[in-house]
């Protein structure tokens, strides 16, 4: 197992199988010595973990459940990494992350719903995991996930 990997059983996680596409894509690519993941759904044993839009509001996904759920999308983006790479040891540096928040009209609290990604991928990695991201709210995803996040790694040739 690898160091990221043993961080992550510290907070009681383990890294799953890659997700599979719901569409025309592959989960991850490299190119040189980035891996670019593909955007990755708050997905568990195949299928969403919630479903909704995030606000304050009856019926919606509370921002603190969102938060959660973007930790789910970057454990998935760290499956999608390992299925390039094998060792997670190899990430030199996480580049770029890049959060959607499927949002209520006047939800403004992307950047803290992110920070479940961006936090994850800071204890995972370190300071190799410190990062530059947007989070950004848009009106629907995919499925109708709540969250989705994509990421850009360097990696050891």
């Amino acid at each position: 197992m690898s160091a990221v990997e043993d961080r992550l059983a510290e907070l009681g996680l383990t890294v799953p199988d890659v997700a599979a596409p719901v569409a025309a894509y592959v989960p991850a690519i490299q190119d040189g010595s980035r891996i670019f993941t593909s955007g990755q759904l708050p997905m568990v044993s195949g299928a969403l973990a919630e479903t909704g839009k995030v606000g304050e509001g009856d019926g919606q996904v509370s921002p603190e459940r969102a938060k959660e759920l973007a930790q789910i999308c970057a454990l998935n983006a760290i499956a999608a990494v390992k299925s390039i790479v094998g060792d997670l040891d190899k990430v030199e540096r996480v580049v770029k992350v890049v959060g959607f928040v499927a949002s209520d009209p006047s939800f403004t609290g992307q950047p803290g719903v992110i920070n479940g990604a961006s936090e994850l991928f800071g204890h995972a990695f370190g300071d190799k995991g410190i990062h530059a991201r947007s989070a950004v709210g848009v009106a629907v995803l995919p499925l109708d996930a709540p969250v989705e996040v994509e990421v850009i790694v360097h990696v050891v040739n």
